[in-house]
């Protein structure tokens, strides 16, 4: 009867476990660091954003869209009263409680967004992952989806029309050393203390945002 030889078992000398256990508590923490950092993005004011990614903060009545990936452009889009009006109709529909008016934010971003688009020429911008189209006016990536959809926000807010939640700064996840794509969100903060994702990049223009925890949306994968 043939004997199988049997396999080797592998031996960890004492510097060799010491090295895979100070690995391991470099990654562990590495990991709780990361997310510390991404869980305190949104602790920031909501207008720092605009400076640094190249966006134009919203002015009285009027938002400023980008487009053509990473806020290459701006195109100006003003409110009238009867815009006002809507957007304030549609938000009040979540006065009920937080949850309520999450859906409404949900719908009053994809109002906006369908408002802007004859304007902008956003009307044919595709939702998700598509590079190709980088460069291409009224084509938007994350960065333009997450800094319009804050805009849409604040110009809420400023009117007082959220009556559960406050905006906050956009965040980003994935640095691509961690295996995920980049990718920026919209985000508000409920009275409670809570924060949302308000995700417009996965969906074509005019599409009700993605709203989620945000811890949630960072534990994703792009």
């Amino acid at each position: 009867m043939a004997i199988e030889p049997r396999t080797p078992v592998r031996t960890w000398s004492k510097t060799e476990t010491i090295r895979m256990k100070r690995s391991s508590g470099a990654i562990a923490l590495a990991g709780l660091l990361l997310a510390a950092a991404c869980a305190g993005q949104a602790a920031g004011p909501a207008r720092s954003w605009y400076a640094a990614h190249d966006g134009v903060a919203p002015r009285a009545d009027r938002i400023y869209v980008c487009h053509a990936f990473g806020c290459a452009r701006k195109t100006a889009v003003s409110y009238s009263g009867k815009d006002l009006a809507m957007l304030r109709r549609i938000l009040a529909k979540g006065r009920a409680s937080p949850a309520a008016e999450r859906k409404a934010i949900a719908e009053a971003v994809a109002w906006a967004e369908r408002k802007a688009g004859p304007i902008v020429g956003s009307e044919g911008d595709v939702g998700g992952f598509d590079l190709h189209n980088s460069g291409v006016p009224g084509q938007m990536d994350c960065i333009d989806e997450a800094t319009n959809t804050t805009s849409v926000l604040l110009l809420a807010a400023d009117r007082k029309y959220l009556a559960h939640h406050t905006v906050s700064r956009p965040v980003a996840r994935g640095f691509f050393l961690d295996g995920r794509y980049p990718h920026a969100t919209a985000v508000v903060r409920s009275s409670d203390g809570s924060a949302y994702a308000v995700d417009s990049w996965p969906e074509a223009n005019g599409k009700k945002p993605i709203v989620q925890p945000l811890d949630a949306w960072f534990a994703e994968r792009s």
